[in-house]
């Protein structure tokens, strides 16, 4: 049976592991191959690695470091930054990645979808959509770390990617990243609504009990966090830190039993 995934989600900026807040101010936080080794030890689920750079400066995909992460990774491994063309993708894969992740490169050219998802299969790709709230009510996609407004409508192009092939969407909330506030709970639910292929949802988790409520919301669903994962305390200590297997089970037991008792 599903069941809801808990995802550490890696921003790798000049070959280095970092964070944001709202997609401004990378800190670095260390590396990225290390952290992937503590996280083989922590059990994760699966993990998601965004490189910042590639698209925005219309880089090749990091195929060294891609296949550095890959032979290190005892977990389904996400890679997404700089995937143009389905030759590319595939190369990814054939590096031992088991998903990549589109983004600007989706939106500029939605067949790509269909041509990748063709070739390897729907579970292989995965969309991530970076959303942001509108002045005036509302959401609207928007590309190249944050900088680029593309006018689109997040629910209506999550519909149109899974038509297109997507075996996953990503919603990442660009005013939640970093803040640990909580997820966007509206944002997820107006998605949820519109499609039926699996969401992950990323963006201001500072708790396991946000991480909670978003699975007492929406049942199986991936739940993806990056500075709950890798700062600790008041003052952001960098740790890197993933709940324990029982304390991850008691999680999952608990609001996830909520959810199907709905």
């Amino acid at each position: 049976m599903l069941r809801p995934r808990i995802i550490p989600c890696l921003l790798v900026h000049d070959k280095g592991l970092v964070k944001t807040v709202q997609f401004k101010n990378p800190k670095y936080v260390g590396d990225p191959i290390n952290a992937v080794r503590i996280f083989n030890e922590k059990q994760s689920d699966e993990l998601m690695v965004l490189d910042i750079d590639a698209s925005v400066e219309k880089k090749e995909p990091d195929y060294t470091m891609i296949k550095k992460l890959a032979s290190e990774c005892r977990m389904p491994l996400c890679y997404g930054g700089g995937i143009k063309t389905v030759e590319q993708a595939q190369k990814i894969f054939s590096l031992g990645v088991e998903k990549v992740a589109l983004s600007s490169a989706a939106i500029e050219n939605p067949g790509l979808v269909s041509e990748i998802s063709e070739r390897v299969g729907t579970q292989s790709v995965v969309v991530v959509l970076d959303v942001k709230k509108k002045l005036f009510g509302g959401y609207e996609i928007v590309t190249h770390n944050g900088k680029k407004s593309t006018g689109k409508n997040p629910a209506d192009m999550a519909v149109l990617f899974q038509k297109m092939g997507a075996g996953e969407i990503v919603i990442n909330s660009i005013d939640q990243d970093g803040v640990m506030k909580g997820y966007d709970i509206d944002l997820a639910t107006k998605i949820r609504k519109q499609i039926t292929v699996p969401l992950t949802i990323l963006g201001g988790a500072g708790s396991l009990d946000d991480i909670g409520k978003l699975i007492s919301n929406f049942g199986i669903i991936g739940a993806s966090a990056g500075s709950l994962f890798v700062f600790k305390g008041v003052y952001k200590a960098v740790l890197i830190t993933y709940p324990e297997p029982f304390v991850k089970d008691e999680l999952l037991k608990k609001y996830f039993a909520g959810f199907e008792k709905k």
